[in-house]
């Protein structure tokens, strides 16, 4: 560090001008103080040090202390829409219609509490908001009721409105998922409502994957079938890079995960006999993750962009951490959430259901070779 005390040769030339500014005055040696060529200077004040650096955040102390989660103690989830951040979401609870805002760093709140009939596998089975929602404010619900499985709209401070009726409803096979792939095309997948022969017909609703456009309260137009034949619904999902849309149904003879181009052409891309119970997806640069809930699994599949055939065998990236898991979203930050059922299963911890983190380490998806280590 630069020293801040003078150097000789410039005290000797401020003593030089400072004679000639006074005219070269005289002073009485005998009551002068002794004279120093260097002055003595005040010690230079200490120099400013690093502050330490700030102590990380206290958790925030939820009512339920789920460790890891972004919300423990709900009801069995189903339906998950991450928030622009990361950090918050919106979670639809099957058995109890509630749908509720949580965050990483606030108590939930409930958003609204719909009604619905969860016998069997039924319930709140899904929610999406609309692609317009900054403006319309408009979220859509697939719902059991006594009678039959619907599509509902619901507006903030208005009664829910149906969109469309008449989904077959069984003891089983009542599971279903939404997906927006146009900000016009609502797509629904229905289950069989534990009947084949109901899926495999084309007058009805069950076992299919169905396409809504420009959903409306008011003379809806009748949807159109893109996928026929269908079991149990499990999820749905798009990847961003081509559009192509993934299917995930449990059959009487085993669980798949289909593949629907933008151009309508439809491939199965893997089956699994023994019947692990697929379940919600999410898909990103021809890489799809699939929950299997029975197994406590979830899979990575890769998947060619320009056939649509798998590439290699799946891969666990999760194994009974945390159970029992059904939704699958991706989040603005790159990490993949999940939503659990154990209650449904009936070996429910202390804190379930979570809604969780599937990398905890953070992170972009999809991971790196380093990254998977």
């Amino acid at each position: 560090m630069r020293s801040h005390r003078p150097v000789p040769w410039m005290v000797a030339l401020g003593c030089a001008l400072l004679l000639a500014v006074s005219g070269c005055a005289r002073f009485d040696d005998a009551q002068s103080a002794p004279f120093t060529e260097v002055p003595q200077l005040a010690p230079p004040p200490p120099s400013p040090t690093t502050p330490p650096p700030p102590l990380p955040p206290e958790p925030f102390p939820k009512e339920c202390p789920a460790p890891g989660v972004m919300q423990g103690c709900l009801e069995p989830t189903s339906g998950l829409i991450m928030g622009v951040t990361g950090k918050t979401a919106l979670v639809a609870e099957r058995t109890t219609g509630a749908i509720k805002k949580i965050a990483v760093d606030a108590e939930p709140t409930v958003k609204t509490v719909l009604d619905v009939d969860p016998a069997g596998d039924g319930g709140l089975m899904d929610i999406v908001l609309s692609p317009t929602y900054q403006q319309d404010r408009l979220m859509y619900a697939y719902i059991s009721t006594p009678t039959d499985n619907r599509v509902i709209r619901i507006a903030d401070g208005d009664v829910p409105k149906d969109i469309l009726t008449g989904i077959p409803k069984g003891p089983t096979g009542n599971t279903g998922a939404l997906i927006f792939t146009s900000p016009t095309t609502l797509v629904v997948l229905t289950g069989d409502a534990g009947d084949p022969a109901a899926a495999a017909d084309p007058a009805s609703l069950a076992g299919k994957l169905l396409r809504i456009e420009q959903p409306t309260t008011v003379d809806q137009a009748p949807p159109t079938t893109a996928l026929s034949g269908l079991g149990a619904g499990g999820g749905l999902c798009t990847d961003p890079a081509d559009g192509s849309l993934y299917v995930t149904d449990r059959t009487p003879t085993g669980d798949r995960l289909q593949r629907i181009t933008k151009k309508s052409e439809v491939s199965t891309v893997w089956t699994w006999p023994d019947k692990p119970g697929v379940a919600g997806c999410a898909a990103l640069e021809g890489t799809v993750l699939v929950n299997l809930v029975n197994t406590k699994q979830t899979v990575v599949l890769s998947v060619s962009q320009d056939t649509g055939a798998l590439t290699s065998e799946p891969e666990v990236v999760r194994e009974d951490n945390h159970g029992h898991a059904w939704s699958l979203q991706l989040s603005p930050d790159g990490n993949i959430w999940a939503g659990t059922v154990n209650r449904s299963f009936g070996d429910a911890g202390t804190l379930d259901d979570v809604v969780f983190p599937l990398f905890p380490q953070g992170g972009g998806f999809p991971r790196t070779d380093e990254e998977k280590t």
